[in-house]
């Protein structure tokens, strides 16, 4: 028997399943949230925070907790208390990462007591954060130096619970949020740094740095040490090292004198002179995009 005697006795081709609708990719994904700053910051460059939003009418008027990791990546988990924790870094990436924090929350609200949330599936096109948060509502963040906001007091108790909080704990990077000005975080690695998450668009970050840096005056504070940006979720996180052994409390008046400075230079709109586009030739090069 040839083949296109056997393709008409098996009939017709089963029919295709429909692909499931692609999210387009948004390059500045928390643009229009309150607090947008502190969100990226959260996602990209802080370990252990929690930020509380509150859901709109429509969506239950609920208080939530946005946090930066929670155990094994998950999404997000009711507690046993009954708060609900939605991480912001996880291993899911649809290419907008308001739409996919979106689906984790609505998802651990239907949630029992205890329960984690493992996975959000295939994401697709729906409701983002914009649409399903109280926008009136600014997000109060609280820096932490353990991850014990994953779970309440009752199961904090538990041998085998504090022993794996202990060892997660361990890795936390020690970060500070500075008082005085928005999404600056002093953090201690093998040396001391700041990273500030700032609002404007990218471009003219780089500008404002560039004409600070051609005038010699691009450091937070005496011996601060600009050396280059992250790029983010569509923001600019400029990063200076600091003196060593510099400590968070010692940042609050050198970044709130700096931040007038920056601020003005990045409103200026001249054009760069060559000394300037020359400074910034050196800051586009130390430029690294996360995600």
């Amino acid at each position: 028997m040839g083949k296109k005697s056997r393709r008409k006795q098996s009939g017709p081709p089963a029919q295709a399943k429909p692909k499931a609708a692609k999210v387009e990719y948004v390059e500045r994904p928390f643009e229009g949230l309150p607090g947008e700053t502190d969100l990226v910051a959260m996602r990209e460059i802080v370990p252990a925070a929690t930020a509380t939003v509150r859901t709109t009418a429509e969506h239950g008027g609920a208080d939530v907790q946005l946090v930066t990791l929670l155990p094994d990546f998950l999404p997000a988990l009711r507690r046993e208390d009954g708060t609900v924790l939605v991480a912001l870094q996880t291993a899911s990436h649809s290419g907008d990462a308001s739409r996919d924090v979106a689906v984790a929350l609505l998802a651990a609200l239907e949630l029992e007591p205890g329960q984690p949330l493992r996975s959000t599936g295939i994401v697709e096109p729906g409701p983002r954060l914009q649409d399903i948060l109280d926008l009136s509502v600014t997000p109060e963040l609280e820096v932490h130096d353990s991850f014990q906001f994953w779970i309440d007091e009752d199961t904090a108790a538990q041998p085998d619970v504090a022993a794996a909080l202990e060892q997660a704990n361990a890795n936390i990077v020690p970060t500070v949020r500075i008082e005085g000005v928005t999404s600056a975080y002093w953090c201690r690695m093998s040396r001391e740094f700041l990273r500030w998450a700032r609002p404007e668009e990218p471009e003219q970050v780089l500008d404002g740095i560039a004409r600070l840096h051609a005038e010699r005056a691009s450091a937070v504070e005496e011996d601060a040490k600009f050396v280059g940006a992250f790029r983010a979720c569509g923001l600019s996180i400029p990063v200076w090292e600091l003196a060593r052994g510099t400590e968070a409390e010692e940042l609050t008046e050198p970044a709130a004198a700096f931040e007038k400075r920056l601020s003005e230079a990045i409103a200026v709109t001249d054009p760069l002179t060559p000394e300037q586009r020359r400074a910034r030739a050196g800051i586009v090069s130390r430029q690294v995009s996360l995600r």
